[in-house]
């Protein structure tokens, strides 16, 4: 009698299938990770600019007005309002008006998505003379913070 040897091992259609499977997992999560560590380098941006709105507030609260002349540059920053900008250096530049609008430039080195693009910090002043902050600027609206 002739006995048949059953193989052992998966069919090409079982392994077509699996890595079809593979391959819309990888297609669905690189993105969502790429957007996850851009978001977090700019994690860097946005604690800098708000450290630089706490001194800001400070500021304000002190004389009740906005400095009188803008502020312009990183250095020009430290100098006037006491924090140290040297280390962030994912903010190319840093300005402040004499309305309170902090507006940070994004240096390169985190993505080219978001290379160049300006975050603005803009105050606005309640009745009982808290500083409410708004977010906005030309980066793309996924990275932008929220209140």
């Amino acid at each position: 009698m002739l006995r048949m040897k059953k193989q052992k091992g998966f069919t090409l259609i079982e392994l077509l299938i699996v890595i079809a499977i593979i391959g819309i997992l990888a297609a669905i999560a690189i993105p969502m990770y790429r957007a996850q560590t851009i978001k977090a380098k700019l994690t860097e941006v946005t604690n800098g600019m708000s450290n630089i709105a706490s001194a800001l507030a400070a500021y304000y609260q002190d004389n009740s007005v906005w400095p009188a002349a803008a502020v312009i540059g990183k250095a020009a920053v430290q100098n006037s309002f006491g924090v140290a900008t040297n280390a962030l250096t994912r903010l190319a530049n840093i300005d402040v008006s004499t309305t309170g609008v902090i507006t940070g430039t994004i240096a390169g080195g985190i993505d080219t998505s978001v290379t160049n693009s300006l975050l603005v910090l803009t105050p606005s002043v309640a009745t009982d003379s808290s500083i409410l902050w708004d977010w906005s600027g030309t980066l793309p609206p996924a990275y932008v913070p929220r209140r």
